[in-house]
């Protein structure tokens, strides 16, 4: 990331020998770690320079309200915790993968392979699939066309089969990971909403099958998820506002 740090401050587009001469680096490999960002939208050409690419801006204005979230889910993610003595995770949709903003783990029980910043396919996990459920159309036709991967044996990766499973986390305004994520992982989310009723992301309670009971962590969970939205700002009937399919 040196090599962002260096264009991000100039004050115009530099060429590859001055960003070599700036990161102490070969110009072989300043050209290769450019064209890289180029790539990924970092950097952008300005016929041989190089300026910050759209996606350092998009990425940047995502942050606070990302952190936004996090921040105001705290006292409900430690309150649920409390209330089920489970393990409790925060995430939002990124693209096809769920990032975890955080996770508190069980007192109890031995922890789960999961940690704050963590990705994982959305539609392979409790979580990530109440996001979708309430996400706009066009969202889920486009991770459902770039595959459905299998994670685990239970993972859904049938794209009528997710439909379904969409449309009855809508109708019930919550979902369960049955070791589709990971084997022997089972959790309950449910989605939450910001502003203007849209969903913004998603709160669970997850532990080993053998340790929790699901049904017993639902109505805690819907707890949790309505006051944060709550929080967040969501008008009373956000819970219950379908996206547009």
């Amino acid at each position: 990331m040196r090599i962002l740090d260096i264009v991000g401050v100039a004050e115009h587009a530099l060429g590859v020998s001055e960003i070599a001469r700036r990161a102490d680096i070969s110009k072989s490999s300043a050209q290769r770690i450019a064209l890289e960002l180029v790539e990924g939208g970092l950097l952008e050409r300005d016929g041989t320079r190089y300026r910050l690419g759209i996606h350092v801006f998009e990425l940047g204005q995502r942050v606070p309200r990302r952190q936004g979230v996090r921040d105001a889910a705290a006292p409900f993610m430690d309150d649920l915790r409390e209330a089920t003595g489970h393990t409790v995770h925060l995430a939002v949709l990124d693209d096809d993968v769920v990032i975890y903003l955080d996770v508190l783990n069980s007192p109890t029980a031995p922890p789960l392979p999961t940690r704050a910043g963590a990705r994982w396919p959305a539609h392979a996990t409790g979580i990530g699939k109440a996001i979708l459920a309430y996400s706009p159309a066009d969202v889920v036709a486009r991770i459902v066309a770039g595959g459905l991967p299998r994670i685990s044996e239970r993972t859904i990766t049938n794209p009528g089969m997710l439909s379904a499973e969409l449309a009855r986390i809508r109708s019930r305004g919550m979902s369960y990971d049955l070791e589709e994520s990971r084997p022997g992982v089972v959790c309950v989310a449910c989605p939450v909403f910001g502003t203007g009723g849209g969903v913004v992301a998603g709160i669970s309670v997850s532990g080993w099958h053998n340790r929790i009971n699901l049904d017993e962590s639902v109505a805690a969970v819907r707890t949790a998820a309505l006051g944060l939205s709550r929080q967040l700002g969501a008008p009373s009937q956000g819970r219950d506002t379908e996206p547009e399919h």
